[in-house]
């Protein structure tokens, strides 16, 4: 076997300055191009995505009509083409809990979390992957959505859910996203932000102290309640003390061209006229991109369309709601408007694919390889159960083989795909995850 031995920088190479040398350290410049290759993919972090199309899609033009690596692309797919190598469509998916518009409590986590007038959630798998790769970032997990908040009740705005099953606020203005990214504070604002980190401190030490004065004078019952209690509190420190750590740690920085774009709120809250949704959409797909980039996150979640509401804007060309054309009554012509939607929303998940594709790694792989995408709906047409719109991209370099269009068995659980993705992040959860049938090997070089 031939090891080149050339080196990109002699080992002999020195500073000369001031009459002096000053011989270098140790770099991996110095290291022959097959070694400090190697080097260099073994520390690339290991990163992953999941989107949500709320409301379902046109199944019937996003089905592939073949099998395998060669597949042809459907209607909607079509616009996914460019990334051939980087594609796996998922047939027979099925979400238990799923159906309705419910399906958005469910997605993450494979639990029956909306059951009549109650909510009660798990930790979803986004969080799971947060708490193994989350250490090192200045975000353990990023959550975005079209719309501010939670949602919690009513259509949901993310997909994360901690430890204790509470939902994690989504942002939706591009702008508000890249500042806590990049933007670094001027002295009246990190001061503002110090006064802050002490007054937060100052609650919660309050706090602990009145909880910790009932716990001799409660009952068994009540004693877990209030250990959920302390659980909570005890995460909120925890993300005081992150929070407090990063603020004095430099941000990346981007170019001013970058920045420009984000200078200005963009949200869909804008006046009637002012707010284009391709405009809206490539913003977010970039900062997901750059994110990754950065290393600011290694996680992110993305409800792309809620359940239910909106999903639909003037430039769209359609004449009914997302959620109208979902009934469509077998109607030629509220089915094909469907899938251009569906289409529509393709073009731009597509520009997001050719933007990590196109992001280089030091070991000269793609932003894409390193991170593992996936998107699915909490329904199916119809507002089914199963027949989801469920797809896996990128990870190459995380050891994916990915097959094109691959039919699953009949019914398999969603949560399948999810355990796949975290079994490729490295994260254990051992042989049982939700109602996961196992890791689709066939994906798995």
């Amino acid at each position: 076997m031939h090891i080149s031995r050339d080196f990109s920088i002699s080992r002999r190479t020195a500073l000369r300055g001031l009459g002096t040398t000053m011989a270098l350290p140790f770099l991996e410049a110095m290291l022959p191009a097959k070694i400090a290759s190697a080097a260099a993919e073994k520390s690339i972090p290991k990163r992953a995505a999941w989107l949500y199309f709320g409301t379902g899609m046109n199944i019937r033009e996003f089905t592939p009509e073949d099998e395998g690596k060669d597949f042809t692309y459907s209607r909607i797919l079509k616009p996914l083409e460019p990334y051939r190598e980087d594609i796996t469509i998922f047939s027979n998916t099925y979400l238990e809990h799923g159906g309705g518009h419910h399906g958005d409590y469910t997605f993450m986590t494979g639990v029956e979390a909306k059951k009549g007038g109650s909510i009660q959630n798990t930790i979803s798998c986004d969080q799971i992957a947060a708490g193994h790769l989350g250490g090192d970032t200045r975000f353990e997990s990023l959550q975005f959505c079209i719309q501010r908040g939670t949602g919690f009740g009513g259509n949901l705005r993310t997909l994360s859910w901690n430890q204790n099953g509470v939902p994690l606020a989504s942002e939706n203005d591009p702008h508000v996203v890249f500042n806590r990214l990049f933007k670094v504070d001027d002295p009246d604002e990190a001061a503002v932000r110090e006064k802050g980190f002490r007054r937060r401190g100052s609650i919660l030490d309050a706090v602990m102290e009145d909880a910790k004065s009932l716990e001799k004078q409660i009952g068994k019952a009540d004693g877990e309640k209030l250990e959920e209690y302390f659980t909570s509190v005890r995460e909120v420190e925890k993300q005081l003390e992150r929070d407090k750590d990063w603020s004095v740690k430099p941000k990346p920085e981007v170019d001013p061209e970058t920045a420009a774009r984000y200078a200005e709120k963009y949200s869909i809250h804008l006046p009637s006229g002012q707010f284009v949704y391709e405009k809206y959409a490539k913003l977010m797909y970039d900062l997901l991109a750059l994110a990754f980039q950065t290393d600011s996150t290694r996680i992110i979640t993305y409800v792309v369309r809620q359940e239910s509401s909106g999903g639909v804007f003037p430039e769209f060309g359609v004449s009914k709601g997302y959620h109208e054309l979902s009934h469509h009554g077998n109607d030629p012509k509220n089915l094909d408007e469907l899938a251009a939607v569906d289409t529509i929303y393709q073009e731009h998940f597509a520009h997001f694919l050719g933007k990590m594709k196109s992001i280089k790694e030091a070991d000269g792989s793609s932003l894409l390889d390193h991170c593992v995408i996936g998107y699915s709906s909490g329904m199916g047409i119809g507002h089914s159960k199963d027949l989801l719109p469920t797809a896996m991209f990128g990870g190459k370099a995380m050891g994916i083989d990915h097959r094109g269009h691959l039919k699953l068995p009949e019914q398999t659980p969603l949560s399948t795909v999810w355990h796949t993705m975290l079994d490729r992040l490295d994260v254990p959860v051992g042989e049982h995850f939700q109602d996961s049938s196992g890791v689709i090997s066939d994906v798995v070089a």
